[in-house]
This record gives structure tokens, sequence and C-alpha cells, in this order.
């Protein structure tokens, strides 16, 4: 009896806190789950006079017009090569950087130096990319001007096909990694100081410590950013490269997001923009399983 009064006081207790959950729940049913019926259109010769219910149902008819493109594959490999190229990045050079930071002693300097990387996070990509466009120019930029001062003929970042993939990596990453850092700081204030002073009465240095201490401590974090942005394989950054790209490096800063926006967007081809949507999570999907899968075989390591 007393253990069912305590369940029902817990209950009423906790009712306000339910309820708070309830406008955001209704949310995510309309808006995430509920548009997952939009998918259906992959499937279908998608008219819009006739809407969802009233047109043809055509199979994966859909998906093998799409994978029959000729610059579809092509796509796909510039993707992958810039999507893993930032997720790699964005993992060693936060993880580097917080290791850096974590050796500093003089805390106003520490400070100021983590407000300036995070800074970068703030600002969107429009902003950005007018920036860029400046500081790149190969004629009138901050950066050509350096490099011609220095005698390197500088070389066209935003229109030349192999500089371009190579300039979306390398800025991504300057805005992203100092805001990435902060998730990996956070797990070096957990590390037990007792470790580094056992380890300092053994002889260990700094660099041992790093190794044998810090790093393993900061690892199930590692894995775990590593397992969540599996997600993001086959997603290169819309924002960035819509913003900064042109016909002239289509060949290889042409990405998923941006083909996907001009089937569906400019050309109105809703269905096939939508199979290829669906293929992209579809990919994600089955990423981010293998990679928990893995993380738990390899590591032992499990996110639930």
């Amino acid at each position: 009896m007393n253990k069912s009064l305590a369940k029902r006081q817990a209950f009423f207790r906790e009712l306000p806190l339910h309820l708070m959950l309830i406008p955001s729940l209704v949310l995510v049913a309309i808006y995430s789950y509920g548009a997952m019926a939009g998918t259906a259109i992959a499937f279908q010769r998608f008219n819009p006079a006739h809407g969802l219910f009233g047109s043809e149902w055509i199979g994966w008819a859909n998906f093998q017009t799409l994978f029959s493109l000729p610059n579809f594959w092509p796509v796909i490999r510039n993707t992958v090569i810039i999507a893993v190229s930032k997720m790699v990045l964005l993992i060693v050079v936060p993880v580097i950087f917080a290791l850096l930071l974590n050796e500093v002693r003089n805390r106003k300097f520490k400070s100021s130096v983590q407000t300036l990387v995070y800074l970068p996070h703030f600002i969107s990509w429009i902003i950005l990319a007018g920036i860029f466009r400046e500081l790149l120019s190969p004629s009138s930029g901050a950066i050509g001007i350096l490099l011609s001062g220095i005698g390197i003929d500088p070389p066209f970042f935003l229109g030349d096909r192999f500089w371009f993939p190579i300039t979306m990596v390398v800025t991504d990453v300057w805005k992203g990694f100092g805001f990435a850092s902060i998730i990996y700081l956070a797990a070096l204030t957990s590390i037990d100081p007792v470790l580094y002073e056992s380890a300092m009465i053994d002889g260990a240095n700094r660099w041992k410590q790093t190794l044998h201490i810090t790093l393993p401590g900061i690892t199930p974090v590692i894995i775990l950013l590593s397992v969540l942005s599996m997600a993001n394989v086959l997603n290169g950054g819309f924002d960035q490269i819509y913003n900064l790209y042109s016909p002239v490096v289509m060949e290889t800063g042409d990405i998923l997001d941006t083909f996907i926006f001009r089937l569906g967007i400019e050309q109105a081809q809703f269905a096939l923009s939508t199979a290829a949507g669906l293929f992209r999570s579809a990919v994600s999907l089955v990423f981010v399983v293998l990679s928990y899968f893995l993380a738990g075989k390899a590591a032992g390591y499990k996110i639930f």
C-alpha cells in the first residue's frame, strides 16, 4: 500500500514536467514523423495537381532513373570525399586543440583563446561566404596578395576544381573545430587528477601522461562522437557549398545536397529529389548502425 501511494505521489509530483514535454512532442510528431509520409513520393510518378494520394505508384522506377543519371555517381563521390574529410578532421583537430589548450595555465589567455575559436561557429555561411570570396580572391584577396608577396602564384581557391574541395574542408574545420572542442575539454575535466600525480611520481613526462592517461580518458567520448558523426557520411554541408560553389567547380564541388536542391526546387522533379533524399537517409542509417556495432565489438563501448 505504501509503495502504491509513493508511486501516485511521484506521478503527481512529476506530472507538470511531463506536461511541459507535450508541445515539443507534438512538434516532433508533426514535423519529424508526420513529414516522413512524404517519402511516399519517391515511389510515385508524383503530380502536384493529383497530390500524394492521387499520383500513380511506380515502385522503384524513380530510383532506377536516379542511379542511371550520368552525374549522380560523381556527385556521390564528391559528397563522400568532402564529408568524410570533414568528419575525420573535425574529430582530430578538436582533440589536438583541446589537449594543447588544456596545458595552458594562464586562465585569462586560455579563456581568450577559447572565445576567439568559438566565435566562427555562430556566424552563418551566408556571411562567411562573402568574407571568404574577398579573402580568397587571387587578384585582390588578402591571402592572394600574401602569397604573391612571397613569390607564390595564388591559386583560385573557389574557382579551381582541384582546390575547391580542399577549401571547403579547411574552411569548415576552421569554423567548427573550436565549438567541437568544448566537448573534449569537458571530458578532460572528468579525468581524476590523482592519475597524473601518480604518473609524475613514476617519472612520466607530459607526453607519456597524455598518451597513457589523457587519451584513454577521453576515448569513450571520441568513440561516441565518431559513431554519431557517421550519420553525416553523405552530408557535405549544403549551406557552405551552395553559397560558395559555381558552375566552374561542379565537377568536384557538387554534392548530394545541392544535387537534391536543384532536382526538387529548381527543376521541380519532386519524385527524383525525394528518392535521392531517401537514398541518403538509408545510407546514413546503415553507417550509423554499422559504426555502433563496430564500436561495441572493437572498444566494448555502448551508447545505449
